[in-house]
């Protein structure tokens, strides 16, 4: 069936984006009311299309727009289950950040720019999740990618515009790499159409090849993510981010990542254990990695930078397990998409949370806002909310999807491997709880070191508005009605997910607060307390203050990437071109002293001029900088061309 909503959902925010720019060259204030009436309608609208489709979808019925002449391929959207799912998730999370975007920014300069540039991400987020094809999709995702950059640098501080810049070049690197994979697979399966490429690979009999291509397109994706080792912006973007886009970064702009590998997991290399154990293992050190760093931040933005990586890892082992087990594999498959929700929703309250805090304080340093949330009891219960959420706390919504990916990770018959998987699993769900334990305690029950600022916190109480009240309390009400009812709301949205997890209906009644499945949720509280006591309070801290002991040279953008991008490779290339540069002066050389025979006729000795000489050698060094340009546009032209004569 067909529907220009998709269409809609996606364009509409562009035309907000021209809109909001026009009005705040005129008035300020008019632009910050219009920017929450463009978020709340793209929010109406979705949530009328959830209403008005759920009963086709949960039938397994699509609906697609198709815009011809556009790009060659044309433009092809669609309605499923997951995707009405995550298009009203982004719809609400964009809503009411920007709501909260009206107090946060009342004092920073260009605001017009950041609503602009909101819209215009909005736009290209909801292309990528509604996309049905992977042309859609990787065209959204490269918009997304740009005009979220100027989130990152939004600031213009030193520190903003370096996380911005490696943002940028992990987006563009991945972007590039994806495209890669995406020529590939079209090369071999001759489409790019979703509901088309688990025939075309099946059929495939290069599958080596096959692998290469998901390899690349699973780069660009898991570095949108934040998945290992390709996380290096995540905790120096959120840090410098204002916290409206942290939460979108975090909870929206990752999971059009884990959307892509979705697609490689369920569309190409569905059944696949290979593909599954690799997915697996990406996860797995993703998950523990940024656990493990988010205990060692003293940062809050950081510390829940951190942690969305280590979520990411928890859905990518889902992932994995899905890939692998070929029985009751709807328990992993149901965790990873629920987990995704979760997430999205959990950072959402704690992200802006954390905005609150930041607008009062100045400061995200914890030993600097320690103490600042000890009388206002509002705040408090919403960061609480989220914080037991993410741990996975019985009653709590994070302590469903964890069961399930636990539940399913069982399932794996590989021996001693699964054990080890699931010890990795649960202490990371105990990391989890020490580092929120730790942010809670440290904001809103300690006392700050400096009596006179913790009485200058304790008599602050006008602390937000009534817009990011309501957003705030929104949210957090959302997400407590989400966790506390699971089989009248989480159930049913991991159903709506089966079709695009290509998962068969399990018709399998899961009893949550089991003894079985509450014993994980108690191992991980009993490794959480543990870590927190003798770890947290017990190593990190010093003489009643927070430090981080994480060597800087573990540092892998210090101390690997940029040192081999922008100093090895170009020295690489450099060596190459002199080379190639001295050979064809070497060979000019030769034969004018063989074949020509040139070198008998004395030089003409002219009279020195200085200038003339000054700008002979301008012009030598303008020749060899456009020589060294083509030189390298040259060997790309040829490496493109070798590809294509070869595959």
């Amino acid at each position: 069936m067909t529907t220009i909503l998709p269409a809609v959902l996606v364009f509409l925010p562009f035309g907000f984006a021209l809109l909001s720019g026009l009005i705040g060259m005129i008035n300020e204030n008019a632009r910050d009311y219009f920017a929450d009436f463009g978020a709340i309608i793209e929010f109406i609208i979705m949530t009328v299309a959830f209403i008005t489709l759920y009963p086709a979808v949960s039938a397994g019925e699509s609906f697609s727009c198709v815009i011809n002449e556009i790009c060659g391929m044309g433009l092809k959207f669609t309605f499923d289950g997951f995707r009405l799912v995550y298009g009203l998730v982004a719809a609400l999370m964009w809503m009411m950040t920007t709501i909260l975007s009206r107090q946060y920014f009342a004092h920073h300069e260009n605001r017009t720019r950041f609503y602009v540039f909101m819209f215009l991400t909005l736009g290209a987020t909801m292309g990528v999740f509604l996309s049905s094809n992977l042309f859609t999709t990787f065209i959204f995702f490269e918009i997304m990618s740009f005009t979220s950059y100027v989130w990152v640098a939004q600031e213009e501080t030193k520190e903003a515009l370096r996380a911005a810049e490696t943002y940028l070049g992990v987006a563009v690197i991945g972007g590039l790499v994806m495209l890669m994979g995406v020529f590939i697979l079209y090369n071999q399966l001759g489409t790019l159409e979703m509901s088309e490429l688990f025939a075309a690979a099946k059929a495939c009999e290069n599958r080596q090849i096959l692998y290469l291509a998901g390899a690349c397109v699973t780069f660009g994706f898991a570095a949108k993510a934040g998945a290992f080792p390709v996380h290096i912006w995540l905790p120096k973007a959120h840090p410098v981010a204002p916290a409206p886009a942290s939460a979108l970064l975090s909870g929206i702009l990752t999971k059009s990542g884990i959307f892509g590998i979705i697609v490689m997991s369920f569309e190409i290399f569905r059944g696949d254990v290979a593909w599954g154990k690799w997915i697996l293992a990406l996860g797995v050190l993703t998950m523990f990695g940024g656990a493990m760093l988010a205990v060692f931040s003293v940062d809050l933005k950081r510390t829940l930078a951190c942690s969305s990586m280590s979520q990411v890892g928890f859905i990518l082992v889902g992932l994995g397990t899905a890939n692998i087990v070929h029985e009751e594999q709807f328990l992993a498959g149901h965790g990873s998409m629920l987990h995704m929700v979760n997430h999205s929703l959990i950072k959402l309250v704690l992200f802006m949370a954390a905005g609150v805090v930041y607008m009062n304080t100045h400061s995200l340093d914890l030993n600097r806002i320690k103490g600042w949330g000890r009388k206002k009891p509002l705040i408090k219960i919403i960061f609480l909310i989220g914080a037991l959420a993410i741990g996975g706390i019985p009653m709590f919504s994070g302590y469903v999807s964890k069961t399930l990916l636990h539940e399913g990770l069982l399932l794996m018959e590989f021996g001693y491997m699964t054990r080890i998987i699931e010890i990795i699993f649960l202490f990371s769900g105990g990391l989890t709880l020490a580092y929120m334990t730790k942010l809670f305690v440290a904001i809103f029950v300690e006392k700050n070191d400096d009596g006179e600022l913790q009485k200058k916190y304790d008599a602050k109480k006008n602390y937000m508005n009534f817009g990011s009240g309501f957003a705030l309390t929104g949210s957090a009400l959302v997400l407590l009605v989400w966790g506390l009812f699971p089989h009248q709301t989480m159930d049913k949205v991991a159903v709506l997910g089966e079709k695009f997890f290509e998962l068969e209906e399990s018709g399998h009644t899961i009893h949550y607060f089991s003894f079985v499945n509450l014993k994980g949720a108690i191992i991980s509280v009993i490794i959480g307390a543990l870590v927190y006591i003798f770890i947290i309070r017990g190593l990190l801290m010093k003489n009643d203050r927070y430090v981080n002991l994480w060597p800087k040279w573990w540092d892998l953008e210090n101390a690997v990437y940029r040192p081999i991008i922008l100093k090895v490779i170009p020295a690489v290339l450099t060596f190459v071109c002199r080379i190639c540069d001295s050979f064809i002066d070497l060979l000019v050389l030769v034969l004018r002293k063989t074949l020509y025979k040139d070198s008998s006729i004395p030089p003409v000795r002219k009279p020195r001029n200085l200038k003339r000489q000054y700008l002979d050698e301008s012009i030598k060094i303008i020749e060899r900088s456009i020589s060294y340009g083509f030189l390298l546009f040259g060997i790309g032209l040829m490496m493109t061309v070798l590809y294509l004569m070869i595959f």
